[in-house]
Parts: structure tokens; C-alpha cells; sequence
């Protein structure tokens, strides 16, 4: 394949993932805001997320990866923890660090939340052919090989 040819489809590549990825973004925002997640914003979904797949996190790694300022990422994890969704912790070597952690009760709202927001989309998602469905399961398993975190 030419280079040009190349490019051009890397470029059309790129293109079609930032056009795409918040559209999917702002359908997830608006199935939690309107019906399955109403206990959770996307910010604090994702947040328990992280800290379901990052047992102990500080709250720097919380904030890095959620994209907030440690002021901001500070005050949402006020919230959850008021919630009962999390916990602080004094970390057992520094006892001048904290650490975060989901509780029983934020692993069931995530849970919940992540069920029924992908019942939604599986909704959306069902009336494309067997053939589509295995195109966008490979895409999406090779975008998450690509970005996942190492």
C-alpha cells in the first residue's frame, strides 16, 4: 500500500475516533443522567471504576486519571465518601498518606450502574447485523489494547 494510502487511512483512522467517542460518550452521560444510574455522575462512575480495578489508590492516581485538579478530584471524593460509596484510609507505611477504596455499597451501585447502562446500550446496539456486532467487538478490544492502562 503506497504511503500517501497509508496515511490517509490512518488520518481517517484518527478522525473517526475523536467524531465517534464522545457521541458514545455523551449516550452514556444521558442514559445515567435520565434513567439507570441517577445516583451516579460519569466523573464519580468512573471514579469508582478506578477504584474497583485500583484496590488502595491515592487520591493523585484518582486525579490523574479522572482528569480533575487533586481540588476537585478532593471534593468528589468528599461526596462519595459522605455516600458510603468509598473510604479513606491512612496507608499502612506513611501514615501521612490516604488511601481510597470502593465499600461494599459503591461496588453495588457501580454494578448496578454498569448493568443497566449496558443493557442500554446492547438496546442500541441490537438491531445491527451479527456481522456489525463482531466488527465493533474487535474494533473496541483493539482500542482498549491501545489505551489500557500498562
Amino acid at each position: 500500500m503506497p504511503t500517501r494510502t497509508v496515511q490517509s487511512s490512518i488520518g481517517t483512522c484518527a478522525r473517526d475516533v475523536l467524531e465517534v467517542v464522545p457521541l458514545v460518550m455523551r449516550e452514556i452521560r444521558k442514559e445515567m443522567r435520565e434513567h439507570s444510574a441517577r445516583e451516579l455522575s460519569v466523573p464519580q462512575f468512573r471514579t469508582l471504576h478506578y477504584l474497583s480495578r485500583h484496590k488502595s489508590a491515592s487520591l493523585s492516581e484518582v486525579a490523574e486519571h479522572i482528569g480533575l485538579t487533586l481540588p476537585s478530584m478532593s471534593t468528589l471524593i468528599d461526596g462519595l465518601v459522605v455516600r458510603n460509596f468509598a473510604i479513606r484510609r491512612t496507608h499502612p507505611d506513611d501514615r501521612r498518606r490516604m488511601t481510597l477504596e470502593l465499600t461494599d455499597h459503591g461496588e453495588a451501585v457501580l454494578c448496578s450502574a454498569r448493568e443497566a447502562t449496558q443493557t442500554y446500550l446492547a438496546k442500541l446496539l441490537g438491531p445491527l447485523s451479527p456481522a456489525d456486532h463482531r466488527t465493533i467487538i474487535k474494533a473496541m478490544r483493539t482500542l482498549k489494547s491501545i489505551f489500557t492502562e500498562k
